[in-house]
């Protein structure tokens, strides 16, 4: 997911995608103990997505802090 596309969610959408990614990233990573998971680039894929929802979701926090404080 691009990181444009994130900015146009919602905070609440926000936290769904960082709870799916969590969860796929758990079944990818249990899926490669076991030697089932055959594209192992997306375990690699799923940590950046998690990464850049996290990122939006700070800047989102200081944007608004910054607003409170103002």
């Amino acid at each position: 997911m691009k990181y444009k596309d994130i900015q146009a969610l919602s905070d609440a959408e926000l936290a769904q995608k960082l709870d799916e990614g969590r969860a796929e990233l758990f079944n990818l990573r249990f899926q490669m103990a076991t030697s089932q998971l055959d594209n192992t680039a997306r375990v690699t894929l799923v940590k950046r997505d998690i990464a850049r929802v996290q990122t939006e979701m700070r800047a989102r926090q200081i944007a608004a802090d910054a607003a409170a404080k103002n």
